[in-house]
């Protein structure tokens, strides 16, 4: 948006009546978002044109908070790409949720060199713990909303990854797990569902969390992808009665670990065989014929993939088409490092509180995101059977 178009709105916000200066942000709103969407398909609404590239496809609601009140905005849908109108700033409240952290850091005495260096350069240095409380208030109220709305539909599929930030607890600094669980429904679209403050990840931890989210409305789960978590597996099986798929790429982490350096490349070529299959059926028979190759070489090895065959191959029960996103917890790894990147300038949490705020705003915003751009998973592979007929790879172990 220009500053000219900023601080005309700015100027009807204080000098009309409030519902007057809402009809006329709407109206505004509305032909502003008309001409942006034009530009991107070629043509006007209803207009037959050779130069149209795109076309409309509906309208999704969305409250938009301004000073003037709350105005229930119809954003455009397009049938290819997404579409965020430029007057929303997608970002805005994951930054203010940042600046309250720091801030809170800040009066409280405890922050790092470097979030001290960041609350000079942003001029916060007489910030008052008065107008802290209002801000965090305000995001607080937000995010606690967005964490608790109810859950509709059925998931098929939910996403589970952890990270560790450090906070304060009684006057030491300790570690603790930010759980964080994303689901697509059964229409292919994909939301941020739930997040947990823990201080480990043991079979309580997991119980509290998928119950909470099982409370709010959580149904039809048939797979939970996440990395080997004993605790969870148990967890998913008591609470979302549905099977639990050892994320791949942890794995395959794992069994290199265990390997010497020089051998690494050779045993992850083999491994890759077991992927490459294109059926269920010849996954497992290679899985087996890779573990018996390496059993006399490496037998800790071996032993790991007798243990965790059935986890690591669970997604192969499902319609091939999806196999990509639910083999492993890779769909939660940008989330996860966005999140890295805003935490790791906090350095250490004031309180757990904090980093819900702060957490939480980054993954309001991302839902967000996620509701205006195409589906996640093809509509009509939701409930396919995926049973096509291709030709597996032969076995690569001498």
């Amino acid at each position: 948006m220009t500053d000219e178009r900023q601080a005309l709105f700015e100027l009807i916000e204080k000098r009309a009546d409030a519902d007057f200066v809402r009809e006329l942000l709407a109206f505004a709103a509305e032909r502003l978002m008309a001409v942006e969407v034009e530009a991107l398909t070629g043509a006007a609404h209803g207009e037959r044109s050779p130069e149209r590239v795109n076309h409309r496809n509906g309208y999704r609601d969305r409250p938009w908070e301004t000073r003037a009140g709350r105005i229930d905005l119809r954003i455009p849908k397009l049938r290819q790409g997404s579409y965020f109108p430029s007057i929303l700033e997608p970002r805005r409240t994951v930054e203010k949720a940042l600046i309250a952290v720091i801030q809170e850091a800040y009066i409280q005495g405890i922050s790092t060199r470097s979030v001290d260096d960041l609350v000079r350069a942003m001029g916060m240095g007489g910030i008052s713990k008065s107008e802290v409380s209002r801000l965090v208030g305000e995001i607080d109220k937000r995010v606690n909303a967005f964490l608790n709305r109810p859950i509709e539909g059925e998931w098929r599929y939910v996403w589970i990854d952890a990270t560790y930030v450090r906070v304060r607890q009684g006057g030491r600094i300790v570690n603790v797990a930010v759980i964080i669980a994303t689901g697509a429904n059964t229409e292919g679209r994909r939301e941020v569902l739930g997040l947990a403050v823990g201080p480990s990840e043991a079979e309580p931890f997991w119980k509290a969390f998928l119950r909470s989210l099982a409370d709010r409305g959580l149904r039809g789960v048939e797979l939970v992808i996440a990395d080997d978590h004993k605790g969870l597996r148990a967890a998913a099986k008591k609470v979302l009665h549905a099977s639990l798929q050892r994320c791949r790429v942890h794995f395959m982490r794992n069994c290199l670990g265990s390997v010497p350096a020089g051998q690494r490349s050779m045993v992850a070529a083999m491994l890759r065989t077991i992927f490459a299959q294109d059926t269920p059926e010849a996954a497992h028979e290679q899985w087996r014929r890779v573990a018996d190759g390496l059993r006399k070489r490496f037998p800790k090895l071996a032993l790991v993939m007798d243990a965790a065959e059935h986890d690591v191959l669970a997604h192969r029960a499902f319609p091939k088409a999806h196999w990509p996103q639910i083999a492993s917890t890779n769909p939660l790894e940008r989330l996860n490092a966005e999140i890295k990147r805003r935490t790791n300038v906090v350095g250490i949490f004031p309180n757990e509180a904090a980093i819900v705020r702060l957490v939480g705003a980054i993954l309001l915003e991302q839902n967000d995101e996620w509701s205006v751009q195409r589906r996640y998973m093809p509509l009509e592979t939701m409930k396919a059977s995926g049973d096509t007929e291709l030709v597996s790879l032969p076995a690569v172990v001498n």
